[in-house]
């Protein structure tokens, strides 16, 4: 779904004083349908300029917290800022600088990709009736569509269908691109566009808030990560920060493995033999007073790299209580 609004002046919505160095921020965010809680109590902070992944398998709150988010749902309890704007009421003073794709695109199937794009551009409010045929050609070229803006959308590939919507939320500069799911249906070549227009945008300082059950997309696009399992935030910050997280290691490539894991036992590091060499323990010292005892003891050292955590295995760590039904872990929040 791909939505503009207006910027007429609302009665009565008043703008909080935005948090310091956020584009958006939710507190104790709860939606509850019927008798599902489809999100619980989510506390989401999305910096400014950051390219925030949004990760959790599928039916773990995230499409119901971006709609919350954009105002197009009202939570059951809980506040929702945007740009520094109360949401649902600020909406018409924040969405025009968010560019939304949501739970897929919704175009007219008997409109050319083209026809369908231009109709959209009339509805943006800062988009003057001049600049239309130029933004929407431009949009087009940008998501790779160019050459098939002439074709029916109903003959669309699901991926093709992606990109459309994708270059609906691109019309016009926005301070925000919140993308649902934006890989989805794209072959191997159209994923790695949309990786490129991510870093496009983010290079020119505007926020990404990007949704997916892909653990590779997340890794490869995203600076910051939030990790949602079963309607709850159980982690999120820098990815740097979160994938360093666990335990310390360093990797030591050397010829003389069984050297150098007795050379660090000897001097109480706990250490593994690994393919390549050794993995050492950085829980009871440092990665140089590791590389300063390996080559006192006539180590030979072909490289030295730190340890972290994959994005899988993160992912894991943090949801196995809820999958053992130990209940959820206790938020991590990592901070620069």
């Amino acid at each position: 779904m791909t939505t503009s609004f207006e910027t007429e002046q609302g009665a009565g919505v008043t703008a909080p004083a935005p948090a310091p160095g956020l584009a958006a921020r939710t507190r104790g965010l709860r939606k509850v349908y019927r008798s599902a809680v489809a999100v619980d109590q989510v506390d989401l902070d999305v910096p400014e300029g950051a390219v925030l992944g949004m990760l959790g398998p599928n039916g773990s709150g995230k499409t119901t917290t971006i709609r919350m988010l954009l105002g197009l749902v009202r939570p059951t309890e809980g506040e929702v800022e945007l740009l520094g704007r109360r949401m649902p009421e600020g909406a018409r003073h924040a969405l025009p600088d968010v560019g939304a794709l949501v739970e897929g695109p919704g175009f007219h199937p008997f409109l050319s990709g083209r026809e369908n794009l231009r109709r959209l551009a009339a509805a943006e409010p800062r988009l003057p009736s001049s600049d239309i045929p130029r933004a929407v050609e431009d949009a087009l070229e940008r998501v790779g569509l160019g050459a098939a803006a002439h074709r029916r959308y109903k003959a669309y590939s699901l991926g093709m269908k992606q990109r459309l919507g994708l270059a609906g939320a691109l019309l016009v500069p926005r301070r925000m691109v919140v993308l649902d799911e934006p890989t989805n249906g794209l072959d191997p070549a159209g994923t790695r566009e949309i990786r490129r227009i991510i870093g496009e945008l983010h290079a020119d300082g505007v926020t990404v808030l990007v949704s997916s059950h892909l653990l590779a997309e997340v890794e490869a696009t995203c600076t910051h990560v939030a990790v949602l399992h079963a309607g709850t935030v159980v982690a999120q910050g820098e990815l740097d920060e979160l994938l360093e997280s666990g335990s310390p290691g360093l990797l030591v490539s050397t010829p003389d493995g069984d050297k150098a894991l007795e050379t660090l036992r000897d001097n109480r590091i706990p250490g593994k033999l690994t393919p390549d060499g050794v993995r050492a323990d950085l829980t009871t010292a440092t990665a140089p007073q590791v590389v300063e005892t390996l080559v006192r003891g006539g180590v030979a050292i072909h490289e030295v790299k730190r340890e972290r955590t994959g994005l899988e295995d993160l992912f894991a760590r943090l949801t196995q209580h809820e999958t053992e039904h130990e209940g959820l872990p206790e938020v991590e929040e990592v901070r620069a």
